[in-house]
């Protein structure tokens, strides 16, 4: 074999073991940047796989805060309405338990009277109104009038015109602020103005019952609503 021939078959055979450690090499490296992105894949699916956790715990969260939130507002909404329906029973009871005694003159003013009261004992408060209010516009200079103007601020927050009772009462409370009936008035005022969603009203209306009226019912009761309106 010449010299010549035996460095062509070293130089073919040194060639080819080159190419076939590269390749091997190639082919090593590829493998690598394969697993290496399976394992960034595995962690992205991971993390999205905890936030959806997070997310999921968090709107848990939310449900039973807003549940509870509306369980309350439910309870608030009730003794709102048990209170309000307890404030007119006792306007009533009292309005009943405080009825006139006063006798007048005029046997047909005191009919018309008598009539009007009938109407507000029956619980038939639209008409006790209409009857009271054409009382006071037929006899203004009546012993009765005081009396008629409360029982008439009381008939309208039974029908729940609100505004009608508290103009009415203020004229009342105006003209006879030293009435019997003065405190009981102001507290009707009040539980209007809770209906009309004027609580600084109210306040005000309840703190008047309590300074000017300290020795009356009115004003325990007053107290007991201001703790309400706290």
């Amino acid at each position: 074999m010449s010299l010549n021939t035996s460095i062509f078959r070293s130089t073919v055979l040194a060639t080819a073991l080159s190419m076939g450690l590269f390749s091997g090499t190639a082919h090593a490296f590829a493998d690598d940047q394969a697993r290496r992105a399976i394992l960034d894949l595995r962690e992205q699916l991971q993390t999205l796989v905890d936030q959806s956790r997070q997310i999921r715990v968090r709107q848990a969260d939310q449900i039973d805060t807003l549940q509870q939130e509306v369980a309350r507002l439910r309870g608030e909404v009730e003794r709102l309405s048990h209170m309000a329906e307890r404030n007119q029973q006792q306007q009533q009871q009292q309005a009943s338990s405080n009825e006139s005694t006063i006798q007048v003159a005029d046997p047909v003013e005191q009919a018309a009277y008598e009539q009007a009261m009938m109407s507000f004992r029956a619980g038939q408060y639209q008409v006790a109104s209409k009857e009271l209010t054409q009382f006071i516009q037929t006899y203004p200079q009546s012993a009765l009038v005081h009396e008629a103007r409360f029982y008439r601020g009381s008939s309208l927050y039974a029908i729940k015109d609100f505004k009608g009772s508290i103009a009415g009462l203020q004229t009342m409370l105006t003209a006879a602020p030293n009435d019997p009936r003065a405190p009981d008035a102001l507290l009707v005022i009040a539980a209007s103005q809770v209906e009309l969603n004027d609580l600084d009203g109210a306040r005000a209306s309840l703190q008047r019952i309590v300074s000017e009226y300290p020795n009356t019912s009115a004003a325990e009761t007053a107290k007991s609503r201001l703790t309400l309106l706290q």
